[in-house]
């Protein structure tokens, strides 16, 4: 039987799960690479943040370390376990948007789209829930082109690391590694007029994104 997320007893799991993480955070020697001038961009200027799936795990120390003066959101999946991963991203101090980052997802870009007007960067893993990986869904890309805020490919880069069985090889970097945070320079998306030139303009996400992978 599954646990209920909204349990007592799951409270108590996220709780121990977040403190688990501090601990284990504080022995990861932590290092920036900023590619585009994104820390000396003006706060007034709102930004899309984008980081493939299966790098998340230590976003948010990274997030409060290097850029704590930005408030954001995150993009959460509906499903079920995504309801267990937004409420440990809120001990964060973040803001959770509920959905998907599929084109389908309309509801979750709007949602997005108002965190932004509002003056908060949003960020996205834009390959989840279920990949494929390294493949980025249609709602970022309606999401920038309806905003007209930038792209920040972000990618975090472990010394040393486990892999896990999952869908996209989920890192979870060991105890004592060294952590490149990793933010490229500022995409902007172009306006589409038909699926082509909306298909390349997701293409040239991709290959934004994983320039950064390929920092070795």
């Amino acid at each position: 039987m599954k646990l209920d997320p909204e349990s007592f007893s799951a409270r108590i799991l996220v709780a121990f799960g977040f403190r688990l993480l501090q601990v284990w955070s504080h022995t990861i020697r932590f290092e920036v690479e900023d590619h585009g001038n994104f820390l000396q961009a003006p706060l007034s200027e709102r930004f899309i943040g984008a980081l493939w799936h299966n790098r998340l795990l230590l976003l948010p120390f990274a997030i409060r370390r290097f850029i704590p003066q930005r408030q954001g959101a995150a993009l959460i999946s509906a499903s079920r376990d995504g309801a267990w991963l937004a409420k440990l991203v809120r001990r964060f101090d973040f803001s959770v948007v509920r959905g998907s980052s599929s084109r389908k997802g309309a509801a979750a870009v709007l949602q997005l789209a108002d965190v932004i007007a509002s003056g908060h960067d949003v960020v996205i893993t834009p390959d989840g829930p279920r990949g494929p990986a390294y493949r980025p869904g249609g709602g970022i890309i309606l999401l920038a082109q309806k905003t007209g805020a930038r792209i920040v490919p972000l990618h975090l880069e472990y010394s040393r690391y486990w892999r896990l069985a999952s869908w996209d090889q989920f890192f979870l970097p060991c105890p004592f590694a060294r952590v490149r945070f990793i933010l490229g320079p500022p995409h902007q998306v172009l306006a589409t007029s038909n699926e082509e030139e909306f298909e390349a303009e997701r293409e040239r996400l991709k290959s934004a994104m994983m320039a950064l992978v390929e920092l070795r």
